[in-house]
């Protein structure tokens, strides 16, 4: 799958803003009813958030492992 560009809207989510839309994409897409077109548009904002969220939670394990390194 080619790599796209990040969605402007979606990088300037915060974590818990990304986790939040995530859920209601997913609750969208288990809920059925959405055509094929919405479906893969849904399933598309979804990978996003996700990369987001995922962005959101290695950042957070860097500061902490650089944390545990720094000296007191």
């Amino acid at each position: 799958m080619p790599e796209t560009k990040p969605d402007p809207e979606i990088q300037a989510l915060s974590y818990e803003e990304a986790r939040e839309q995530l859920v209601q994409v997913v609750g969208k897409l288990e809920a059925g009813g959405a055509s094929l077109e919405e479906s893969l548009a849904l399933w598309e904002r979804g990978e996003a958030l996700a990369k987001r969220c995922e962005e959101w939670l290695e950042g957070a394990r860097k500061r902490l492992a650089a944390a545990r390194d720094q000296p007191l």
